[in-house]
């Protein structure tokens, strides 16, 4: 049983706006520290950043609205907190606790996601889907019923009718779709709206593809300030992510669809 939602649903919205923001500073510094909490709907994009590149209202505004369509901007850039940039100087240490898990994919898991990819390419707008065993449940705004009919004859499709969607409809913010992100690897952090030196970002692409390539679960742990984790040095972590991020076309990429 799994859920995916497509990049257009408000959740993943926040999630592209964090991305692309992120995207901005790594365009700025070669190893930004940054952290980003989206919240966007009914008219406004509410975002708190913390970060060690200076961002503005007019840097960010383009990306809210390529992404999120006319919305009012709300904007707040702080600094890192001191005592956690000094964790990384000198050296990439891990930026925070944490826990990951790596499990390999299912072929019901595989199967809803090449689903919602087929379907999103057709239909291009909010959606949300489901696969429980035989059972398909299709929720995709400004679509009718006989158009998915066509591809989906068996499936349960916009059981209370047709929708619109969008923020104009609902409130997305940052990292609550991590279910759909990551299947059942999901843990305690998100992935998105960070730097790569966040343990939630790196250890979690790290952990999920070797859990693909091995077949097998993988768990990992790391306390803030670990030079080390899996009994690799921390920074070839992440490189390994970044190079991972590199390949399929940044962050804001990255956040559509999150790790599969």
């Amino acid at each position: 049983m799994i859920e995916k939602v497509n990049p257009s649903h408000p959740d993943k919205v926040a999630d592209r706006i964090a991305g692309a923001i992120v995207d901005l500073a790594y365009t700025k510094e070669k190893d930004p520290r940054i952290a980003i909490e989206v919240l966007a709907g009914h008219g406004i994009c509410h975002i708190i950043c913390e970060s060690s590149v200076k961002l503005t209202d007019k840097d960010v505004m383009p990306i809210v609205k390529r992404i999120g369509g006319d919305l009012k901007l709300d904007l707040v850039v702080v600094k890192q907190d001191n005592h956690l940039a000094t964790n990384q100087s000198g050296k990439i240490r891990c930026g925070d606790n944490g826990i990951f898990k790596g499990v390999p994919l299912t072929k019901e898991e595989k199967e809803l996601s090449k689903i919602a990819h087929d379907i999103y390419k057709k239909h291009p707008c909010d959606g949300k889907y489901i696969l429980d065993g035989k059972k398909l449940i299709i929720c995709q705004s400004n679509t009718k019923e006989e158009e998915l009919r066509k591809d989906y004859p068996k499936a349960a499709i916009n059981p209370i009718g047709y929708w619109t969607g969008g923020t104009d409809v609902d409130t997305g913010a940052t990292n609550r779709k991590i279910g759909s992100d990551m299947a059942q690897s999901v843990t305690g952090g998100g992935l998105h709206g960070k730097d790569l030196s966040k343990a939630d970002v790196s250890i979690n692409i790290y952990a999920f593809e070797k859990a693909q390539r091995t077949g097998k679960i993988v768990k990992l742990s790391c306390a803030i300030g670990d030079d080390k984790v899996d009994g690799k040095p921390y920074s070839e972590i992440v490189e390994y992510a970044r190079k991972y991020i590199k390949k399929i076309g940044g962050f804001e990429k990255f956040a559509e669809w999150g790790l599969y």
